[in-house]
């Protein structure tokens, strides 16, 4: 069970395993061919409100992931279809600068506590 992270600029790999674009506004810049998802699950992504309030500010981080947690919470459809794809190599992919501390990483986490 490996979840990896990528951002949706870097090229994809066949070691990527299956590829989830996990924002909820398609990358600028990006053509379906170039990013290679093999999902988008635009309803896992931070609420509007949530993701504008964090704003990648590291001092947020802790409250951000508290706050997202219980909104994966209220996405169990969505959360058992990555939970399923773990199985094998799951590869979430996500557009934001900020590497550490993004929706992504937040998910990542999510899953391999629960």
């Amino acid at each position: 069970m490996a979840i990896r992270l990528k951002r949706a600029y870097d090229k994809p790999a066949r070691s990527d395993g299956f590829r989830v674009l996990v924002d909820r506004i398609w990358p600028r810049g990006v053509t379906k061919e170039d990013l290679k998802v093999d999902l988008w699950l635009k309803n896992i992504a931070p609420s509007a409100e949530l993701r504008k309030w964090f704003g990648h500010d590291r001092e947020k981080w802790r409250e951000f992931r508290t706050r997202y947690f219980r909104e994966l919470d209220a996405h169990a459809e969505e959360v058992g279809i990555l939970r399923e794809k773990m199985r094998g190599s799951l590869t979430l992919v996500f557009a934001a600068k900020e590497e550490r501390f993004n929706n992504a990483e937040a998910i990542k986490e999510y899953l391999e506590s629960r």
